[in-house]
């Protein structure tokens, strides 16, 4: 296992971070568990969670898994969907930040969270609020480093300009999506954190199980998020990406890869990217993604894999700027 700098927080990480959505749903305690050791033994000093994931619980298992090695790990969790039924139980205003991280350090038995995420961007609450009550929990030492999941590159970038005339401590870490089949991040989101030397940790990087082997033209298993979760069959719902499946899988069977560990290595030798969330409900099916680790990911070996599916087009949407029409370059 390599260990990567954490944008320029000087903090080394995992070259793979651990996703704990399924603790306390589809794994549970001992499952979690076996999981959480697994990734120990592998050398991941990096795990994600939420307080939304399973009402709570998935923080709670992980803070009892983390209560004898806390000084050795990096952990995360995040804030604004619903962790109650009352109308402002959720978004990013400073009511609902300052309360509910106080949940999660309770949920996670520890003092301070080390990177704390704005699960998503609140249109109905002005930036400034959310920014300086991430942080007054800097300055309190409730949390070490606001971050952002799900935002638009240019609410970054906002973000980003108003913590430097405020003085206020900025985001240090951003979550996009990110996987063969969802490479709009590749646009502006993960240019813009290489310059801004952010911490970057992708969700997704099999396509909600797309990517893992077991789809493609016309073929899928008889259970899974993509035959079972309308939101995962929106998003993946694309006949082109079943096509993609299908030729990423056929590319890994004739190069001897598993696709699973393929998918993960591709994403995480973006430049950008810091490390790619996995995620599993057991050891077996966890052990694919562990296997990430130990592919050498050539550029010659990322262009191939990268040819198997459509480049989204550059921010200016002038495709001639990567050909040699290109006009007036200096």
């Amino acid at each position: 296992m390599d260990y990567r700098f954490l944008g320029d927080t000087g903090i080394k990480v995992s070259e793979l971070c651990m996703g704990t959505w399924s603790f306390g749903g589809e794994a549970d305690e001992e499952a979690s568990a076996a999981m959480f050791h697994r990734c120990r033994d592998a050398g991941v000093n990096f795990f994600d969670c939420a307080d939304v994931y399973r009402d709570g619980r998935s923080e709670e298992i992980l803070g009892r898994l983390i209560a004898d090695c806390r000084d050795e790990v990096i952990i995360t969790s995040k804030v604004y969907f619903p962790t109650g039924d009352h109308v402002n139980a959720a978004g990013a205003s400073r009511r609902h930040i300052l309360a509910s991280v106080e949940g999660s350090l309770r949920r996670l038995g520890t003092e301070t969270i080390d990177v704390y995420f704005i699960h998503r961007f609140d249109e109905h609450t002005a930036i400034e609020d959310t920014l300086r009550a991430l942080d007054d929990l800097v300055r309190q030492g409730k949390i070490l480093y606001p971050a952002a999941s799900n935002f638009a590159a240019w609410q970054i970038a906002k973000g980003l300009g108003i913590c430097a005339r405020e003085g206020w401590t900025p985001f240090k870490c951003i979550q996009p999506m990110y996987n063969l089949v969802k490479r709009q991040a590749e646009v502006e989101i993960l240019p813009m954190a290489e310059a801004e030397s952010l911490g970057v940790i992708t969700y997704s990087p099999l396509g909600g199980g797309l990517l893992t082997g077991k789809y493609g033209v016309g073929r899928q298993p008889a259970s899974g998020r993509l035959v079972e979760d309308e939101m995962y069959q929106t998003r993946y719902g694309a006949e082109w990406m079943y096509d993609v499946a299908e030729r990423f899988t056929a590319f890994a069977d004739e190069h001897g890869f598993n696709p699973v560990a393929l998918a993960v290595a591709w994403v995480g030798s973006h430049p950008a990217v810091t490390a790619p969330i996995i995620g599993a409900r057991n050891v077996t099916q966890l052990e694919g993604s562990l296997e990430a680790a130990e592919i050498k990911m050539t550029p010659a070996l990322r262009a191939q894999i990268s040819a198997l599916s459509p480049a989204p087009p550059p921010a200016t949407d002038r495709n001639e700027e990567r050909t040699s029409m290109n006009y007036d370059v200096r």
